[in-house]
């Protein structure tokens, strides 16, 4: 029943993979809970679901991924109840534990200028990887979106591109001249140098002229980072919380921050002007002569 939810979310839900997986493992640890009670887990009553709870706090995962598995859960048991394998659901209402936001990390102005300047643009590979870091760091765009973005999306003279997101959900993100000449000049001539004869309608190719994963990207960013001599851990979505920082801080409107990256709602968004408040007030107690 437990792949039979998951192709659920699959094919009817069209849920992204990242979150497939993240949903397969919970249900996974839920299945191994509910055996060391030499039950299946259509048996389990909300007093069981409760010390599954408790257990993955106490196994050390943190309040948001506890808050995910608690998500997983309370749709499974509502796949079974309204399928009519159960007579009641034993996770309604079932809640996760409190969560605090954890401030996204984000790279400063120079950092992100240190991190371009990396790439040896005298090479296909090169200026492949700083196209791709151009395009990220203009767009805020998820990796997984940034790895399918194909050639026919582009649309550079007018500055923006199309992309599919989470949900398959389309939308127009815009770009500014930099990248747009960045992804123009990688597009031109390292392109077919990476592709030779094979076809591909992605945009960016790996070293093979197949198609580049997000693990491939994350390798060749983490790479570039520990060039630049970037102090802190390093991910594509490090360049996504920088792009929205940057924008806020600039004095972007939040609702246009919420639509180019994607965002469901506003509330996700607004964990940026949470940074921005703790940028604030530590410029505050640093210079302020009575703070």
């Amino acid at each position: 029943m437990i792949d039979a939810y998951l192709n659920h979310l699959r094919v009817e839900r069209r849920l992204a993979d990242h979150t497939l997986e993240s949903y397969a493992r919970d249900l996974r640890a839920l299945a191994r809970f509910a055996a060391g009670l030499d039950r299946a887990p259509e048996a389990l009553d909300r007093r069981a679901l409760e010390a599954f709870v408790r257990r993955q706090m106490s196994a050390g995962l943190s309040p948001r991924s506890v808050a995910r598995a608690v998500a997983a859960v309370r749709g499974y048991y509502r796949f079974l109840a309204i399928g009519g394998r159960l007579a009641e659901n034993p996770a309604d209402g079932l809640r996760p534990p409190q969560a605090w936001p954890a401030l996204p990390k984000f790279l400063a102005i120079d950092e992100v200028d240190a991190l371009l300047a990396q790439p040896d643009v005298a090479t296909p590979r090169g200026l492949r990887d700083r196209a791709m870091i151009e395009l990220l760091y203009a767009t805020g765009m998820r990796v997984s979106e940034l790895v399918g973005v194909r050639a026919s999306d582009l649309h550079l003279d007018e500055h923006y591109l199309t992309c599919i997101g989470k949900g398959s959900k389309e939308r127009l993100i815009p770009m500014g001249d930099e990248a747009a000449a960045w992804i123009r000049r990688y597009a031109d001539d390292a392109r077919p140098r990476l592709a030779r004869k094979r076809s591909s309608p992605r945009l960016f190719l790996n070293a093979r002229g197949g198609t580049l994963s997000r693990v491939g990207f994350w390798k060749i960013l983490k790479a570039h980072a520990a060039r630049a001599g970037l102090r802190q851990a390093i991910s594509p979505h490090v360049l996504r919380h920088s792009f929205a920082t940057h924008l806020l801080e600039r004095g972007a409107d939040l609702r246009a921050i919420q639509l180019m990256l994607g965002h469901a709602d506003l509330s996700t968004t607004q964990i940026y002007t949470h940074v921005l408040e703790a940028r604030l007030k530590a410029v505050y107690d640093r210079f302020h002569p009575r703070a």
